[in-house]
């Protein structure tokens, strides 16, 4: 017992994904200096540590086979981009000729998914290396053997990885999924505090957040686990806790009632609070999940949590019994969160306990895209247009680094290729991320640069620095994902070092800041002058789509009450797109208010239709959560009535925002009454949500047509 307490936090820290990663970066990047090292080959650990290096920024999470495949491809791409740049660097015209296209068709390559983007970025980053030292290389093959020994041993390390630790990117994942419901869940907490004229429009916009970063994460969580649907019996439990999360997800992102009316009639009551202890309660709970899984221990569940819910039920009961006419729509829809809230932690309390929950396992697997050369090469030819995003991008980055290396010719900069390597880095596909690169990669530099002065006179030696050199490119890896501008700053130390072996370290301390300078002023220009692609242009568009994707995931609810409740594909699907495009939409309007100040249009209408949108969303969730078959008759005639007058409204709004012709339509003027009077549950729930959608129609209707989102007529 005392022997398995001492171990824990040592698991603990191998369960951290950073830490993990760390240890491996540490291993492959001893494993070529060390040696190196040992034979007195000094000149020999620049070229293989940069080779390390760009295999572990191509490494993307997949079972064995697909990392040996991935592992062949990347080298095969590596040695083409190698020896291209060492038979054409002598021909400055065939040189500039062979960057443009190759940077392109890389770029391109993207399209077949995250994979091939991230082999195509490291291929473009070896070649950049390779230019670094080939005015120095002796010969032909030197350079891209040393390049690929680096690339080839991390490869290796990879599977050896992989093979002993095959399970623990799927455990990380799912971690981080309840790591940021438990977030989503304190974030929406705040919308019981029982106020005075509650203004829930700030917080809906954090909740729109935290939802965003909910949807990556079951992105990247299901990503994990189609890459090991082959293997059904070990996937099973981990898939279990997926779906789990799925329907966790659609549960707590509901909505029974308006906030803004729990706050004014039930501020002198104790019941919000207690509503807002147990969703505290819950994301303390997903918090412990996150914990386990990646350590592999088994969740309990505490007994603190029955008791909130105990409490919360006898204080919910009291209201009831009281005579308080006004308050009585509330405390029927609180009545509805309550059992929802219920349902949540009775599924919170089964995570590690399979069978608790039944679904379907082989449903993921049809959620895979198709594969195959023909598919491949049809998204490639479905991306080369001049309005696809892929395309633009890839234009402006090769357009960047042939102009970046017709300035480094006709500035005879030494070593130039360094803007390169900025213009790399930092053009990013949008305005946005591109500035945010920017700002980093200068901080990271100059800091990198600074830092290195005083490191280059206390650890004069070889064996000082070979140390330091391993270690900032472990911190590099730990940080690139986090903190940009920390991991710049180490890596700029780590080629500081890297040249210090050839005797050329504090030369290249300015170049080093003036090449970054340089490269990002052209990446910034190539964002802002080729093709530019203003998200303001394109806001109406995704608004659109979000309205399309809402009516869908509402007609797959509506068939599910007709049906009975199964988790089809179809239903599945259309959840994932309406909550994906929910976060689209946040993204977009952020971004938008990074650009320049000319093209930002409609702020307050955007944050304002983004609120309405997500409420939207939440509810129909709602219905998406209580979902259950109800008797032919009253879903065909006055359930469908209502349904038929918001889906009216829905249509119209994605015409409105389409920018297509919408003279022939009419606004709908038919109102929902009447759902209190019901007396099946079922039916007064779906009334009740109806209402609450048709509420925010008129407002959407009003934005949509609003100067700034309208999209404009004589640019359609």
């Amino acid at each position: 017992m005392f022997f398995a307490d001492t171990l824990q936090p040592l698991r603990n820290y191998w369960a951290n994904d950073r830490i993990n990663y760390s240890v491996k970066v540490f291993f492959a990047l001893a494993g070529v200096t060390l040696p190196a090292w040992y034979r007195g080959s000094s000149d020999e650990i620049t070229p293989m540590v940069l080779g390390v290096i760009a295999a572990a920024l191509a490494e993307v999470d997949d079972n064995l086979w697909g990392r040996i495949k991935a592992l062949t491809m990347m080298l095969a791409c590596f040695l083409l981009a190698s020896l291209s740049v060492e038979l054409l660097f002598d021909y400055p015209w065939l040189f500039a000729a062979g960057l443009f296209s190759s940077t392109f068709g890389f770029t391109m390559l993207g399209a077949m998914g995250p994979r091939y983007s991230s082999m195509a970025f490291a291929s473009l980053l070896l070649a950049v290396y390779t230019m670094l030292g080939a005015r120095a290389s002796p010969s032909l093959w030197e350079q891209p053997t040393l390049l690929l020994s680096g690339a080839l041993w991390y490869g290796v390390l990879s599977l050896a990885w992989h093979v002993l630790w095959p399970n623990q990117p799927v455990q990380q994942s799912l971690a981080n999924v309840f790591k940021e419901l438990a977030g989503y869940l304190d974030s929406k907490s705040q919308l019981f505090d029982p106020v005075a004229n509650m203004n829930p429009q700030p917080l809906r916009l954090a909740l729109a957040r935290k939802n965003a970063s909910v949807v990556n994460a079951l992105n990247l969580a299901r990503d994990a686990l189609l890459q090991r649907v082959h293997r059904q019996d070990s996937m099973q439990p981990f898939m279990q806790i997926y779906f789990l999360a799925q329907d966790i997800h659609e549960r707590v992102s509901a909505s029974h009632y308006r906030y803004q009316d729990l706050a004014e009639y039930l501020s002198r009551s104790d019941i919000l609070f207690r509503f807002q202890k147990m969703l505290r309660v819950q994301a303390k709970a997903c918090r412990a999940i996150a914990r386990s899984l990646p350590t592999g221990q088994k969740y309990r569940h505490g007994n603190g949590n029955a008791a909130v819910l105990d409490e919360l039920k006898q204080s919910l009961k009291y209201l009831q019994q009281q005579s308080n006419p006004p308050c009585r729509s509330l405390l029927v829809q609180l009545d509805y969160l309550l059992k929802n809230l219920t349902t949540v932690d009775l599924q919170i309390s089964s995570v590690g306990h399979p069978g608790s929950f039944v679904y379907d396992d082989s449903k993921l697997f049809t959620e895979t895209d198709s594969a195959g050369i023909k598919a491949h090469l049809l998204r490639i030819w479905n991306e080369c247009r001049p309005d696809a995003p892929l395309f633009r991008h890839g234009l402006r980055l090769a357009t960047s680094l042939t102009l970046g290396y017709g300035v480094i010719l006709w500035l005879h900069l030494q070593p130039g290729y360094w803007v390169l390597l900025t213009i790399l880095f930092v053009c990013q596909p949008g305005y946005s991320a591109t500035r945010k690169k920017l700002a980093q990669r200068v901080v990271g530099t100059l800091a990198g640069l600074l830092t290195g002065i005083p490191l280059l006179y206390l650890f004069p030696g070889e064996e000082g620095q070979l140390v330091l050199m391993v270690l900032c490119g472990i911190l590099f890896f730990a940080f690139r994902t986090v903190r940009y501008d920390l991991a710049t700053a180490f890596i700029t130390l780590l080629v500081l070092f890297c040249f210090n072996q050839q005797g050329l370290g504090f030369a290249v301390i300015m170049p080093r800041l003036g090449d970054t300078l340089l490269g990002c002023l052209l990446a910034v220009s190539a964002v802002v002058f080729i093709l530019p692609d203003w998200e303001s242009g394109r806001l109406h568009r995704i608004m659109a789509l979000t309205i399309a994707r809402h009516r869908e995931y509402l007609a797959q609810v509506m068939e599910q009450y007709h049906s009975g409740k199964r988790d089809t594909l179809a239903y599945r699907l259309s959840r994932r797109h309406a909550h994906n495009m929910d976060a689209r939409l946040y993204a977009a309007i952020m971004n938008m208010l990074t650009e320049p100040g000319r093209y930002q249009r409609a702020k307050d209408q955007s944050f304002r239709f983004l609120t309405l949108s997500h409420a939207l969303l939440s509810y129909i969730s709602t219905l998406g959560a209580h979902r259950v078959r109800l008797p032919g008759d009253m879903v065909k005639h006055r359930l469908y009535e209502s349904y038929r007058v918001i889906d009216h409204h829905m249509q119209l709004l994605e015409t409105q925002l389409s920018g297509r012709n919408t003279a022939g339509d009419s606004i709908p003027s038919t109102d929902i009454h009447g759902w209190l009077e019901e007396e099946n549950p079922e039916v007064r729930l779906l009334l009740q949500q109806f209402q609450l959608m048709y509420k925010v129609m008129p407002e959407m209707h009003s934005l949509a047509l609003s100067p700034g989102i309208a999209p404009d007529q004589a640019t359609l």
